[in-house]
């Protein structure tokens, strides 16, 4: 068995109840414990505030839990940074030897697509990197946007990622961008980035109405929803960025490459920024899970109609 689904999570899907999805990177690479926990708790509790079902997927032993408890999500917080990150090249290795890992969005993807969950909230997809022309650096996150059949509810690409180009990425494999209350793709720690989203979507009846008509239609892949910061919690674009430039000056002289990338870029804007860009970086997440659930709980009931 290489995936357990929790019993709550199972008897919710077979109700039709709005079921979301939670990424485990965050706990275990994203910020220090017990602020992981606490974070990735909250969430959960927000989730449940608004009507949906969390749940939070991570790696345990070789098998893919999608619905971790408390407790399991507090030895992920405490584990941190021992756990392996894991996207799709690395499942079947980390399941076959039975080791801890932390989905990223790939693999959160993957693992909520055959639990039968469409709705996945994080913080920020990962994309095409600065520079990608000479480092062929792209996320494996948006091949799996491009076939994998899950709504990502994020505050767009980080933005230490090269914007445009990450657009046209996904326009070339059919990825729909969609902004919610907003014609601009988020900038994650910023509101604007001066990049136009494919649709500005009025509300979370209109989005669902869209994924209800591609999932009717058959047309396999993933849906961005690109949901803006708060405006009491964005940064200024022209700071953030300069921290970002910074932190990619030390990521070279440093060395590092491939998935240890962003989590040493984030580490290093946040201590930057006397972590205040943690702080937004939580505060888009709770807002995403918001977004995320009044989204889902719309699918439902348009599974009800038809």
């Amino acid at each position: 068995m290489y995936i357990r689904v929790s019993e709550e999570v199972k008897a919710a899907l077979a109700a039709n109840k709005p079921v979301i999805a939670l990424e485990s990177t965050i706990i275990s690479h994203g910020m220090p414990y017990p602020q992981n926990v606490e974070t990735a708790l909250q969430v959960e509790k927000i989730v449940r505030d608004h009507g949906g079902i969390p749940a939070t997927i991570g790696i345990i032993e070789g098998v893919g839990v999608v619905g971790m408890s408390p407790e399991e999500i507090e030895e992920f917080g405490k584990r941190g940074m021992s756990i392996a990150k894991v996207s799709r090249r690395d499942l079947p290795v980390i399941m076959a030897k039975k080791q801890w890992g932390a989905t990223t969005v790939a693999t959160t993807m993957i693992l909520a697509a055959q639990a039968g969950i469409e709705v996945f909230v994080t913080g920020g997809i990962g994309g095409v990197h600065r520079e990608a022309q000479q480092t062929f650096d792209i996320s494996a996150d948006l091949q799996e946007l491009a076939h994998t059949n899950v709504t990502v509810v994020c505050a767009g690409a980080k933005a230490i990622l090269d914007l445009p180009l990450t657009l046209e990425y996904l326009e070339t494999f059919g990825v729909p961008v969609l902004g919610y209350q907003s014609d601009e793709l988020a900038a994650f720690y910023s509101r604007t980035s001066g990049l136009k989203v494919d649709y500005n979507m009025k509300d979370a009846k209109e989005i669902a109405d869209a994924i209800t008509v591609k999932r009717s239609l058959g047309l396999n892949g993933g849906v961005i929803i690109s949901n803006p910061i708060p405006e009491e919690y964005a940064m200024d674009p022209k700071v953030i960025n300069s921290y970002i430039d910074n932190a990619l000056i030390e990521m070279k002289k440093s060395g590092v490459k491939g998935k240890d990338c962003t989590p040493f870029l984030l580490k290093t804007i946040a201590d930057a920024t006397e972590g205040k860009s943690l702080a937004s970086n939580i505060q888009l997440v709770f807002n995403n899970a918001i977004v995320g659930t009044a989204i889902a709980t719309e699918i439902c009931k348009n599974k009800e109609i038809r």
